[in-house]
C-alpha cells in the first residue's frame, strides 16, 4: 500500500529510519559538526555514511520556556524536512532554536530551514 493511514505518502512520512533515536547519534554530530546557521535556528550537519538523511530536534527550554513553542519548532522543522527529504544528501543533522525563534512567523522559520537545507545540499564537504 503507497499510503499511510492519514491519507498521505508513504515514501513521506517521518518514520524511525528518518530520525537520531539516541544519544551517541547526537553526540557524533555534536563533535565534529558544520554549521548552517541562521538567525533563528542552528542546524548542525555531519556525513552520515547513509543514502538518506536524518533528522535530530534539540530544542532547549532555554530558548523557548513553554511547551506550545518547543512543540510549534518541532514540528515546523519535522515538516521542513520531510519536504526537503528527496534532495537532501546522506548527511545527519541536528536543530537547535536560538533566542527569538519563538517570536518569528511559521513562513520565517519555513524559509531560514529552506536556507539552511540548500546550503547542505551545495555544501563540499557533503559526499555526493
Amino acid at each position: 500500500m503507497s499510503t499511510n493511514e492519514r491519507g498521505g505518502d508513504a515514501n513521506q512520512r517521518f518514520g524511525r529510519d528518518r530520525r537520531l533515536t539516541n544519544s551517541g547519534q547526537f553526540k557524533r554530530v555534536f563533535a565534529e559538526a558544520s554549521r548552517a546557521n541562521r538567525q533563528s535556528l542552528v542546524v548542525l550537519y555531519r556525513p552520515n555514511g547513509l543514502d538518506r538523511p536524518r533528522l535530530g530536534l534539540a530544542i532547549a527550554k532555554k530558548c523557548a520556556r513553554r511547551a506550545v513553542d518547543r512543540n510549534r519548532l518541532k514540528r515546523l522543522a519535522r515538516e521542513s524536512f520531510r519536504r526537503s527529504f528527496q534532495r537532501l544528501p546522506g548527511v545527519d543533522i541536528v536543530v537547535l532554536c536560538a533566542q527569538g525563534a519563538t517570536r518569528e512567523s511559521n513562513q520565517r522559520l519555513f524559509d531560514v530551514l529552506e536556507r539552511a537545507w540548500s546550503h547542505i545540499g551545495k555544501s563540499s564537504c557533503v559526499e555526493s
